[in-house]
C-alpha cells in the first residue's frame, strides 16, 4: 500500500502538485487520469522517488521515503518495477537479456537462479518462444510484456506503468490491461497506472485518482465513475461520441 498525505512539488515559481493525498491500495490496479498539465507525470515521478515533494508525505508500507537514508531509499527503488510509455527495450540484447538485466545490475543470484527467473516470468506473459529474439523483431504487444516480464522479474511490491497502451491497438491494449490486472492480484502488488487510455479506465479502474490542475479533483472506480455529477470529470471521461453514449445509457436504465 502507498499512502499519500499532502504532497506539494513546485518548479521555480509554478507550483505543480497542490497538495494531494490519496492511498493506492496493494492488489488492486490504482489509475491516475487528467488532462495534459494536469500533474500526472510529475506525481508519477514522485511516488518513483525521481522527485521529491518540498511538502508532504509519501508512504511505502509505512515507510516514509523522506525519513529513509540513502542505502533504504535504495532498497525501496528495487522493490518497484516499471513499465515505461515506449518500452524502452535495449535493442542490442535480445528479449531474455532485457529481461534478465535487472537481476545482473542488482542480484547476486547465479547464473541458474537468474535463468530460471526469467523463464518463469516469459512464461507469465505468454513470451515463451521469444527469449532469442531482439526488439526489433517483434511486435510493439510482445515489446510491452516483455517490458511488463522485466518490470516483475524481481518480485516487485509495486508496480508502476506509465502509459502501458501507448501506440497499441485497442485488441492488443485490452490484453496489456487484463495482464496488468491479472499479476497485480495473483502476486499482490500495489500497481499505479498513468494513463489517458479511457478503455483502461472502465476495463480495469479498481481505484482512480482524477487529478485536475495539480488538485486531486475526484476518486473512485470505475463502476462510480459513472455516477459522479463532477463536471470536470464529466467533461473529461465524455469527450468522446462513444462514453456519451455510454453514460446517456446509463443514465436511461437508473430512471
Amino acid at each position: 500500500m502507498i499512502v499519500v498525505n499532502d504532497i506539494h512539488k513546485s518548479f521555480g515559481d509554478s507550483e505543480i502538485l497542490k497538495g494531494i493525498s490519496t492511498t493506492f491500495e496493494k492488489g488492486k490496479t490504482n489509475l491516475i487520469i487528467g488532462q495534459s498539465g494536469s500533474g500526472k507525470t510529475v506525481f508519477l515521478k514522485c511516488l518513483l522517488g525521481l522527485f521529491e515533494p518540498e511538502q508532504g508525505i509519501i508512504s511505502y508500507d509505512g515507510r516514509d521515503y523522506s525519513s529513509l537514508t540513502g542505502d533504504e531509499k535504495r532498497d525501496l527503488r528495487q522493490e518497484m518495477g516499471m513499465v515505461f510509455q515506449g518500452s524502452a527495450l535495449f535493442d542490442s540484447m535480445t528479449v531474455e537479456g532485457n529481461v534478465m538485466f535487472p537481476l545482473e545490475m542488482f542480484t547476486k543470484q547465479s547464473k541458474s537462479e537468474m535463468q530460471e527467473r526469467v523463464d518463469i516470468v516469459l512464461k507469465r506473459v505468454n513470451l515463451i518462444d521469444a527469449h532469442n529474439k531482439f526488439p526489433a523483431e517483434i511486435s510493439g504487444g510482445m515489446q510491452k510484456r516483455v517490458a511488463i516480464a522485466r518490470a516483475i522479474v524481481m518480485n516487485p511490491k509495486y508496480l508502476f506503468c506509465d502509459e502501458p497502451n501507448s501506440g497499441l491497438d485497442p485488441k492488443t491494449a485490452i490484453l496489456i490491461d487484463n495482464l496488468i490486472q491479472e499479476i497485480t492480484e495473483e502476486y499482490d502488488i500495489t500497481t499505479v497506472i498513468n494513463t489517458h487510455d479511457m478503455n483502461s479506465v472502465m476495463e480495469i479502474g479498481q481505484k482512480i485518482l482524477f487529478l485536475k490542475n495539480g488538485l486531486k479533483e475526484w476518486e473512485g472506480t470505475n463502476k462510480e465513475i459513472f455516477k459522479t455529477d463532477n463536471a470536470a470529470v464529466t467533461d473529461f471521461v465524455y469527450s468522446s461520441e462513444l462514453f456519451k453514449k455510454v453514460r446517456q445509457m446509463y443514465i436511461e436504465e437508473r430512471n
